[in-house]
C-alpha cells in the first residue's frame, strides 16, 4: 500500500489530465480524479469529493490520503469532504500548485513516504516551505559531487524523484545552491546533461540523502 491522493478541480478534464501525468511517474500510487459537478458542469461536488476521499482512504489501506486543489471553493469544497470522511485524522490537505504539487507527492508517495512526507513534497513543489527547524550551520555532514548523465538533465521527472524523496528524510540539503526538497527550484538550476550537481546536506539522514541523490543520478533516473 501507499498513500493515496485525490485531485479536486473545478474541472472534470483538469483533474483527469492531472492524474493521467502523475500516473506515468507514479505507476503504485492510488491517483483519484475528483473533477466537474455531478452534472459534468464546471464547479465542485461534495458528495463527488467524499466518495473520492472514501475510495482513497479505501484504496491506501490505513497510509493516509493527501487531498490536492486547484482553486478557492475546490478547497472549502475538500474541507467540508474531509469533515465528513470516515477517517478525517488519515487526510492532509496540501497548500500546492495543483500539477507541481501532484507530481512531487506522486513520486515521494511511490517511494514509500508517510501521508504527512507527501503533503510536504506537494508543498515544497510550490515553494511553501514545510515544518523546519533552525537554520543549518556549520559544515554539511554529508557532501558529493554527481555529474548529470541522462540527456535532458534535471527536467520535470528528475526534480520531482530527487525532491519527493529528499522530502522524507531527515537532513536538510542543497544542491547547487538550492533546496533540494523544492521541485521548482532544482528545475530552475536548468542542470543539462555533464553538469555536475554538489550535494550538500546536514542533519541525521544526510549521508542517506547524498547516497539518494548519488544513485538517482548514476541510474540517469531511468532514463537511459
Amino acid at each position: 500500500m501507499t498513500v493515496g491522493i485525490v485531485v479536486v478541480s473545478h474541472s472534470s478534464k483538469i483533474a483527469e489530465g492531472a492524474v493521467e501525468l502523475a500516473a506515468q511517474m507514479a505507476p503504485d500510487v492510488g491517483l483519484v480524479a475528483a473533477g466537474g459537478t455531478d452534472d459534468g458542469r464546471i464547479g465542485t461536488s461534495l458528495e463527488k469529493v467524499l466518495a473520492a476521499v472514501e475510495q482513497s482512504l479505501a484504496d491506501a489501506g490505513g497510509d493516509g490520503v493527501v487531498v490536492l486543489t486547484d482553486l478557492g471553493s475546490a478547497v472549502m469544497t475538500a474541507e467540508s469532504a474531509v469533515e465528513f470522511a470516515s477517517d478525517p485524522d488519515a487526510v492532509q490537505l496540501a497548500d500546492a500548485p495543483l500539477v507541481e504539487g501532484l507530481v512531487a507527492a506522486a513520486v515521494a508517495a511511490q517511494g514509500g513516504a508517510a501521508v504527512g512526507d507527501v503533503r510536504q513534497a506537494a508543498e515544497a513543489a510550490g515553494g511553501v516551505a514545510p515544518d523546519a527547524g533552525p537554520a543549518v550551520r556549520g559544515e554539511p555532514d554529508a557532501t558529493a559531487e554527481f555529474e548529470l548523465i541522462n540527456p535532458m538533465g534535471i527536467h520535470a521527472r528528475p526534480a520531482a524523484r530527487i525532491a519527493g524523496g529528499l522530502s522524507g528524510l531527515d537532513a536538510e540539503v542543497t544542491i547547487n545552491g538550492v533546496d533540494g526538497a523544492s521541485m521548482m527550484e532544482l528545475m530552475a538550476l536548468a542542470a543539462g546533461q555533464g553538469t555536475n550537481l554538489h550535494v550538500e546536506a546536514h542533519g541525521a539522514d544526510a549521508q542517506k540523502a547524498v547516497d539518494y541523490v548519488g544513485r538517482l543520478v548514476e541510474e540517469g533516473f531511468g532514463e537511459l
